[in-house]
């Protein structure tokens, strides 16, 4: 059985919670989870990967079992977000690492990319977007609308993607066969996000999500400059991120692999072998990345 531990961080009097597991002295594959869910939703993928691998997986900051403190006691944006788990990666000593980012984890890896383009080697992204390209325009008309004005009216547009419905919806969408998606998934998201003020602070994401386009041009211009190596495993059947989304990664990175499944958005919950087996396999890119680095 392989040894996964589940600890926790204090930065900047904020617990964060993370999994981790696999030898200090294996390339490092950083796991940033989306919305609704936290690092619970690689509690499958970590053991397929821990040995080739040091796998470390944080909760953001308002999600798992990371604190998730009142809007006015934490500024909830992904730049806040993203300088939690920099500041996590120096307490733990990594310098140089890959990042797997699904969802709201692919803008918060690129806020590390572009804060130190030497640190990340390697990309992998599971349905975590970086093109225009990959919105699906219904899905995100009313996340838009938030962004320009946060009244009430829009947030009462915006208020269901908090509850059961809307949660459930996120991981069988688009699954061929939905029984085989564990209904403990979205039980555990839904059980969390019910905590005190996170409703509040997962609305001010929503706000702020609109800050993440803006950037995506940086991107594009680290992925051509570093060359880092990429790999796109994508849900083809994701109505939030659709398959444009993993295709256009070979703009800017012309080698990178794209593998589009037959799935949707939380593909882990249907698809994790196929998944894994696409992360071992690319494993020696990321250690072409690691060694170009370190020259």
């Amino acid at each position: 059985m392989t040894a996964v531990h589940h600890r926790t961080a204090d930065i900047d009097g904020l617990r964060v919670f993370y999994r981790e597991a696999g030898p200090e002295d294996a390339p490092v594959l950083l796991l940033l989870h989306g919305y609704p869910t936290s690092s619970h939703m690689f509690r499958h993928l970590i053991p397929a990967l821990a040995g080739p691998y040091r796998l470390i997986a944080p909760d953001h900051i308002g999600f798992g079992r990371s604190s998730a403190p009142d809007t006015d006691e934490f500024d909830y944006t992904f730049d806040a977000l993203a300088d939690v788990t920099r500041k996590l990666l120096a307490v733990l000593g990594v310098r140089r690492y890959g990042i797997y980012v699904q969802d709201y984890g692919a803008p918060i890896g690129w806020r590390l990319a572009l804060a130190d383009p030497e640190a990340v080697i390697g990309v992998v992204t599971q349905n975590g977007n970086a093109y225009d390209a990959g919105f699906t325009p219904d899905f995100w008309a009313p996340v838009w609308a938030y962004g320009r004005d946060s009244g009430p009216e829009n947030e009462e547009r915006l208020r269901p993607a908090l509850g059961r419905e809307a949660v459930e919806w996120q991981y069988t969408h688009g699954v061929p066969d939905p029984s085989l998606v564990a209904p403990d998934a979205w039980e555990h998201d839904l059980a969390l996000l019910g905590r005190p003020g996170v409703d509040r602070a997962q609305l001010a994401l929503f706000a702020d999500y609109s800050s993440n386009p803006p950037l995506y041009p940086a991107v594009h211009a680290w992925l051509r400059s570093s060359g880092v190596p990429v790999l796109a495993v994508w849900g083809r059947n994701d109505e939030i991120f659709g398959p444009a989304g993993a295709e256009a990664f070979r703009r800017d990175a012309p080698d990178a692999e794209v593998l589009l499944l037959d799935g949707g958005h939380f593909l882990l919950e249907s698809h994790l072998d196929e998944v894994a087996d696409a992360v071992l396999r690319f494993r020696p890119r990321l250690l072409a990345g690691r060694h170009a680095t370190d020259t």
